[in-house]
């Protein structure tokens, strides 16, 4: 104690707290270092504890490092239109040990999964992005620095999104791109577009759905729901599987329900039937056609893990959440006077977009898939989800469909 005395350091009120005259700095890839203006020197370790630390994460969504006139480096937050010399991760600082991955839950947004990293280094596309879940996606993304691509039907909307995001920061790098999965001429014309600009792929969110539609076939002669929610999306898998590969480790997140628990898609010889997936008119009705689909999401993503991990692309499925309120079911009236009567009781669209996130980056889950997530907890989906023979059955279906319609598609 008398030798804290003498060096003038047992007049602080905390042990991290620092003595008169020194300053804590950072470097630009995050480790803490203590200057002493008296003495003007430097040192690693902290002058009372002696120990070590770094930042927690990258900076924050916003936040750049850059060179003053001085040459000093500033922190500048273009959220809020501020500067300042302290490093913001300077907040987060934790000793030099490993960091135990963080648990979310229903209550967690995508943005606080994401809070403190940077993913300038990567290039996420999102189907059915400019609204709900997939807006909320995105925009989580672009506010840490991805590049994301909007991929939606309605290119007037999906621009708009990409406004209302440029708004909220001027550098996030977001475009968006015409992609129609009710037609799979569509879907192969955006996956040549996406070839041609020359970029990686690091994350595909499968997110596109329809809810509740009256039926009606798309071009390709298919029901509506079943070729938006579940072949579209395989086709564009197909057409951009080579992209993936080159860009590995790559995750897919494909978007399902807990609603694919009361539906089967079986005939009585244990086969994947079309005609229970694409049904006529008089065999129709919109939430079993919306459970059927989505049944067929997770079999599509286990079986897509199984053909691509050793390729270092990796897939699982997710349910975003329980009533949410969301434009899915506007084509029912019913539906939507239910959920505009229970809207206080349910999640946000932040909070809708969370697993999604989490099974998109968490670092606990590289190299893992064929798995089934609900609020960001791994769960059973139903016993079908879960059965390979269904999976593979289903795989070769929706192969043979799109192949009926197209010439020369690539076969993983």
């Amino acid at each position: 104690m008398a030798a804290l005395k003498y060096a003038g350091m047992d007049d602080t009120d905390s042990e991290d707290e620092l003595p008169p005259g020194w300053e804590e700095r950072s470097t630009k890839d995050g480790w803490v270092y203590y200057a002493n203006h008296d003495e003007m020197k430097t040192q690693w370790e902290h002058p009372k504890t002696g120990k070590k630390k770094r930042c927690a994460g990258d900076l924050p969504y916003g936040w750049e490092q850059e060179i003053d006139e001085k040459g000093q480096m500033i922190y500048v937050d273009h959220i809020n239109k501020r500067t300042t010399y302290f490093d913001p991760r300077q907040a987060f600082t934790v000793e030099d040990v490993l960091v135990k991955p963080k648990r979310y839950d229903g209550n967690t947004s995508a943005l606080e999964i994401l809070q403190g990293r940077d993913f300038s280094d990567r290039v996420v596309l999102i189907t059915g992005s400019n609204s709900g879940i997939g807006f909320e996606t995105a925009r989580s993304f672009a506010l840490h620095g991805a590049h994301v691509i909007l991929a939606c039907r309605n290119l007037s909307r999906a621009s708009k999104a990409v406004s209302l995001i440029q708004q909220e920061w001027h550098k996030a790098r977001i475009e968006a791109m015409m992609c129609n999965l009710a037609s799979l001429r569509s879907v192969r014309e955006f996956a040549e577009s996406f070839k041609a600009k020359k970029l990686p792929l690091h994350m595909l969110v499968c997110n596109a759905a329809v809810c509740t539609q009256p039926w009606s076939l798309t071009e390709d002669g298919l029901e509506s729901t079943f070729q938006i929610c579940h072949l579209g999306h395989f086709l564009l898998v197909q057409c951009l599987q080579d992209v993936l590969r080159r860009s590995a480790p790559a995750r897919v997140v494909v978007v399902s329900s807990e609603s694919h628990r009361f539906t089967d898609l079986l005939d009585s010889c244990g086969k994947v039937d079309l005609a229970l997936l694409s049904p006529s008119k008089n065999d129709y009705w919109s939430m079993l056609a919306y459970n059927r689909a989505k049944l067929c999401n997770i079999l599509f993503s286990n079986e897509l893990h199984r053909r691509l991990s050793p390729h270092g692309v990796t897939s699982n499925a997710v349910h975003p959440g329980n009533m949410m309120y969301t434009s899915i079911h506007r084509s029912w009236w019913l539906m939507t006077f239910l959920f505009t009567l229970a809207r206080p009781f349910t999640k946000s669209m932040q909070q809708g977009a969370a697993t999604t996130v989490y099974c998109a980056v968490a670092p606990e889950l590289e190299g893992l898939g064929g798995m089934y997530f609900n609020n960001c907890f791994r769960c059973l989906p139903s016993m079908q989800a879960q059965d390979q023979s269904s999976a593979a059955s289903l795989w070769e279906l929706s192969e043979r469909l799109v192949s009926e319609r197209s010439v020369g598609i690539q076969a993983l």
